[in-house]
């Protein structure tokens, strides 16, 4: 395992679409296992694979958010998808690649993913509240979009200002 520095905005990598893991080998379960030590160190709720420079389809979430404890192991998404939502709710939204940056966005208040854990099983997770709103978070990351992506303009610029260099972060 090995911690991993974080892709800070406005790398372009961000803003690529992940691409689907197609076999679960020794090379995805390192890259797992270098975001689970990078999301216990960064103190985030969660973390997508771009966010650690590898363009692939996987994230992983704390498990307290879940229901779980720290003791548990942090929950892994592979090629994950959206496949219920219900209700809307529009929260600040914090990033790991945005530091210091909090942005109002409107997320689905409930949510249901499909995806496959390190395992090569199939399993679904339904989540409201926070978790519900880091299934979506993490997935935006996949598909190339960011928060600060949500909003326009001068709050976009105003929100930017605020943007902090992993140096003041410590």
């Amino acid at each position: 395992m090995a911690l991993l520095p974080i892709v800070i905005y406005p790398d372009p990598r961000l803003e690529q679409v992940s691409e689907p893991v197609t076999d679960i080998n020794d090379e995805i379960r390192t890259l797992v296992a270098d975001m689970v030590e990078t999301l216990y160190a960064s103190d985030g709720v969660g973390l997508a694979a771009v966010q650690i420079g590898a363009l692939k389809r996987i994230f992983v979430l704390d498990p307290t958010f879940a229901g779980g404890t720290k003791t548990d192991p942090a929950l892994v998404f592979i090629n994950p998808e959206i496949v219920f939502t219900e209700g809307k709710i529009k929260e600040e939204e914090g990033c790991l690649s945005l530091p210091g940056v909090f942005i109002p966005v409107e997320r689905f208040a409930k949510s249901r993913v499909r995806a496959t854990n390190l395992a090569g099983e199939t399993f679904e997770l339904e989540g409201t509240g926070l978790l519900s709103r880091a299934f979506q978070h993490e997935l935006d990351h996949l598909d190339g979009n960011l928060t600060i992506m949500k909003i326009g303009g001068i709050r976009r610029r105003l929100a930017l200002r605020k943007l902090r260099t992993p140096e003041e972060e410590e």
